[in-house]
C-alpha cells in the first residue's frame, strides 16, 4: 500500500479534484439522501439502520473492486487503484478554496460555501477565523485521516472512512432533525477520526516548530467534538492567535470556548501563515512514503 498511497497523495497534489467526472462522495451522499427520504424518523435506532445500509452497500461495492483490482496485472492494479484514492484525498481542493478567501471579493458568500456557521454579519476578522478553523479541522478529516486509512487498510479503508465521514457531515448535527437519527453516525465518526485528528495536531505543531508538540491538548479537549478542537488548537499555538469563542449557528449564539494564545483579533497574514504549512506536510508525507518503499 505505500506505493499506492505515495501515488494517490501525488495525483490529488498535482491534479485535485478531477472536474470531468461525477465523484464518489456525491455517490455516498445521494445514498445517504436515499435511505433518509424513505425511513427517517427521529430515533437512534432508525439512525442505526441508516449506517448499516450504507456502510453495508459501500462496504460490499469497495471490497469487491479491491478484490476485482487484486486479479488483474499488479502495475495496473497499483494505477488504477493510486487513481480512486486520491479522489477520496482533498488537500488541494481544500487549500485551494481556502485560499480563495484572501483574493474572492465576496468574502461572506464565498466562506459560506465552507462552513456551516452563519456568515451574513461576519467581521473580516470572523470571516479569517473560520477559513484558519476550517482548514485545520479538514486537513485531519480531509486529507490525513482518508490518507491514514488507506495507508493501513488499503483502498477499502479509505472508501470506507470516506462514508463514515460523509454520513457525519450530513446527518451528525446536534438540532431537531438529527440529535437522535445522525448519533450513531456522529459517534462512529468520532472514533474513526480520533487518532488522525491527534496525528495532524502533532504534525501541525511540529512544522511550526513548536517546543511542546502536545500542548495542544488541554485546549483542544475543551472543544464539543472529541476530535476537531486538537487540530485547531494546534493552528491557534502556531500563528500566536486565539481561534474559537462565540459563534452563531442556524441563528442562535454558541458559546464556545477559546482555543489557543494570543489576540482574538484575526487578520489575513493569520491566514496566510497557516496556509504555509501545506507545502510542508506535502514534503513530509511524500519523503516519509519514499523513504519507506525503498527500505520496504
Amino acid at each position: 500500500m505505500i506505493c499506492v498511497s505515495f501515488l494517490a497523495y501525488s495525483i490529488d497534489k498535482v491534479f485535485g479534484e478531477f472536474k470531468f467526472i461525477k465523484h464518489p462522495i456525491i455517490y455516498i451522499g445521494e445514498l445517504i439522501s436515499f435511505f433518509e427520504s424513505r425511513y427517517y424518523k427521529d430515533s437512534i435506532y432508525r439512525g442505526f439502520f441508516l449506517v448499516l445500509f450504507v456502510l453495508g452497500v459501500v462496504g460490499f461495492i469497495s471490497f469487491s473492486l479491491a478484490f476485482l483490482l487484486y486479479s488483474i496485472n499488479e502495475t495496473l492494479n497499483i494505477i488504477i487503484s493510486s487513481i480512486i484514492a486520491s479522489m477520496f484525498l482533498a488537500h488541494k481542493m481544500l487549500y485551494e478554496s481556502v485560499k480563495n478567501i484572501l483574493t474572492c471579493e465576496n468574502k461572506k458568500e464565498e466562506i459560506s460555501r465552507l462552513v456551516s456557521r452563519d456568515t451574513k454579519d461576519m467581521s473580516q476578522s470572523d470571516i479569517y477565523k473560520a477559513s484558519i478553523e476550517t482548514y485545520a479541522e479538514n486537513l485531519s478529516d480531509g486529507v490525513i485521516a482518508p490518507f491514514f486509512y488507506l495507508l493501513f487498510f488499503g483502498l477499502e479503508g479509505i472508501i470506507i472512512y470516506k462514508a463514515i465521514n460523509t454520513m457525519d457531515s450530513m446527518v451528525g448535527y446536534r438540532n431537531q432533525r438529527y440529535e437522535n437519527y445522525g448519533k450513531i453516525a456522529a459517534y462512529l465518526d468520532d472514533i474513526a477520526n480520533f487518532i488522525p485528528s491527534r496525528i495532524t495536531a502533532v504534525l501541525i505543531m511540529l512544522i511550526n516548530k513548536q517546543k511542546n508538540i502536545f500542548a495542544f491538548y488541554k485546549d483542544g479537549k475543551k472543544h464539543d467534538s472529541p476530535n476537531a478542537g486538537h487540530p485547531i488548537t494546534a493552528m491557534a499555538l502556531s500563528i500566536n492567535k486565539k481561534l474559537g469563542g462565540d459563534t452563531m449557528y442556524f441563528k442562535k449564539l454558541k458559546q464556545k470556548p477559546f482555543f489557543g494564545k494570543g489576540k482574538t483579533e484575526i487578520t489575513s497574514d493569520d491566514l496566510r501563515k497557516a496556509l504555509s504549512i501545506k507545502p510542508k506536510i506535502d514534503i513530509i508525507i511524500l519523503s516519509a512514503l519514499a523513504v519507506a518503499f525503498l527500505i520496504s
